[in-house]
């Protein structure tokens, strides 16, 4: 059983027990996992949408009350439909990304720092900072 800790704001909290979840179903599956569990194959989905996406408003209502469609096309008619009717394009945008994949994102990026690089040539040759058996395996320098 759950413990109620009370919060700062006046509310409630529901803290399980150890060895209890706040939810003993999991995450909800996604709606094409069902699609692949009654028979279609990823490959059929994808057709689908790609076909329904393409079809107009009058088009949609007619898949959507057609007793012989399937229920992935009524199901992708239906979410079009209600997307266009709220006007919202998540709906929309989701199903071609499935589809087609989303675009290649870029990023502007300047630097704008400074570096400085120093290199310090003495006097000393290769031979003077080599150990002496790795000097002597060195080419010739012509001068």
């Amino acid at each position: 059983m759950p413990i109620l800790v009370p919060q700062k704001h006046g509310g409630a909290v529901k803290m399980p027990m150890k060895g209890e979840s706040n939810n003993p179903n999991g995450r909800p599956r996604k709606w094409t996992s069902y699609l692949k569990d009654r028979g279609y194959k990823l490959s059929e989905i994808n057709d689908c949408i790609q076909v329904l996406i393409e079809m107009d408003a009058a088009e949609l209502k007619g898949v959507l009350i057609n007793e012989q469609a399937t229920i992935l096309e009524r199901t992708v008619a239906g979410a079009l439909i209600k997307s266009l009717k709220k006007g919202d394009l998540i709906a929309i945008e989701t199903l071609l990304s499935r589809v087609y994949g989303t675009p290649k994102q870029t990023i502007n990026q300047k630097n704008e720092n400074t570096f400085k690089i120093t290199l310090n040539l003495d006097a000393r040759g290769a031979d003077d900072l080599l150990p002496e058996a790795e000097a002597d395996q060195l080419p010739e320098a012509d001068h």
